[in-house]
Parts: structure tokens; C-alpha cells; sequence
């Protein structure tokens, strides 16, 4: 399957805790396929001290998000679309907004 969502993309949140959120991938886990969106589905980790000196506490950190939750940012309209696949005449395969048909650069 081609990846309809990549590092870098702006998504907005489409379902669940975080419905609404927007933010950039900032990694992509195809096998599970889930991503994590930079600023959104922050969860809390207790974290222990390892070394000397370095303090332990309480962290928040991303959480993977499945990808049926997230709905890419067309470029053009600013507004969350599908994305299809188009094949160029110069034999490149390119995602492309549904909505405006506009070209996703990656």
C-alpha cells in the first residue's frame, strides 16, 4: 500500500481524545501503522534517574496515533482532505488532494 501519509505532512486529528488537533508527522511506523504527530496525544511517563546526576520526573511525550485517525492538510485550502494517486507523464507517481486536485509535494 502507498503511503498516503509521510514525514513532514501537516494532519489534523479526526477522531478521538484529540479530535481537532493539528500538527506535523514527525515519524511514520508503516507495519503498525501508526504515526507520530509532533504536539498532539501527549502522554505522561514517570522516568527514572539512569545516571549520575541526571534527575528523574515526570515527562510528556508524543504517542503514536493510528493513521484512520488522521486526515491530511490540503496545501492549497488549508482544509483536511483525502489523498488519491495520480501518475505524471513523465512516469512519477504523485499523491494529490482529492478536493482541489492540487499536487502534494513530498
Amino acid at each position: 500500500m502507498a503511503a498516503r501519509i509521510r514525514k513532514g505532512d501537516t494532519v489534523v486529528v479526526i477522531s478521538g481524545v484529540n479530535k481537532g488537533r493539528r500538527g506535523e508527522v514527525a515519524l511514520v511506523m508503516p507495519k503498525e501503522e501508526r504515526a507520530i504527530v509532533s504536539g498532539v496525544n501527549l502522554a505522561i511517563h514517570h522516568v527514572k534517574p539512569t545516571r549520575m546526576g541526571e534527575p528523574g520526573g515526570i515527562q510528556r511525550r508524543e504517542a503514536a496515533i493510528h493513521m484512520s485517525n488522521l486526515m491530511l492538510i490540503d496545501p492549497k485550502s488549508d482544509q483536511p482532505t483525502k489523498v488519491g494517486f495520480r501518475i505524471l507523464d513523465d512516469k512519477r507517481k504523485v499523491r494529490v488532494a482529492k478536493k482541489t486536485g492540487e499536487v502534494i509535494e513530498s
